[in-house]
């Protein structure tokens, strides 16, 4: 099995790597950012992308959304630290297969990637089955009234780029890089960068 490990702490996804190697398993590519992660997903199509959901550039959940896009055959496990039914509701709704909590990762990841490589999803235990059941049923109780687009430069706002900056990340001009962060401002009837800040980390997007 080919994985890709996406973390952007280089120690955390060497433990990762000494951790799959141990077990047989191939560490295809690695990526420090969400964006990174895309890109070689796209390049190397490995069979599972391990993610962590607090990336910079582009967060985990994003990041599967755009790898369901430009890879599909590449399935996603999201490693986190949050728990809370939001978070596991929003990742299902991206197309993650697995969530693994942190905390549990030694015991938990590879049990998880020989599961979502073979088709099912995995959930680390103490998150509720029901919550897959639920999502399945009746989809996400709170739709995100933001595009992936949104989604990207409410990030990037969040962590403090500038609007050039946003505008060459994402390869568009500046003034459609501003037009983005009028529009979610409206949406989310925001009025200032600090609660788009607040918006970000309350939705996961950014660590406080």
């Amino acid at each position: 099995m080919n994985v890709l490990l996406a973390d952007d702490h280089a120690m955390f996804r060497q433990s990762l790597r000494a951790l799959l190697e141990r077990e047989g398993l191939e560490v295809g590519a690695e990526a420090g950012d969400g964006r990174e992660a895309v890109r070689l997903a796209a390049k190397h199509r490995p069979r599972v992308a391990v993610l962590d959901f607090s990336m910079p550039l582009l967060n985990g959940i994003e990041t599967a959304r755009a790898i369901r896009k430009r890879a599909p055959q590449t399935a996603t496990i999201l490693l986190t630290m949050f728990e809370e039914d939001d978070y596991v509701l929003g990742a299902l709704a991206a197309g993650v297969r697995g969530y693994v909590l942190k905390a549990q990762a030694a015991s938990d990841l590879v049990t998880a990637l020989r599961e979502v490589a073979n088709g099912a999803v995995y959930l680390s235990p103490g998150i509720s089955g029901a919550l897959v059941d639920y999502h399945l049923q009746r989809g996400r109780a709170n739709v995100d009234p933001l595009t992936d687009r949104e989604r990207q430069v409410l990030q990037l706002v969040a962590e403090g780029k500038t609007m050039r900056e946003i505008a060459t990340l994402l390869s568009v001009s500046v003034k459609t890089a501003e037009s983005h962060r009028t529009r979610l401002m409206r949406k989310l009837d925001l009025h200032n960068t600090a609660g788009l800040v607040r918006y970000a980390i309350r939705s996961g997007l950014i660590q406080a």
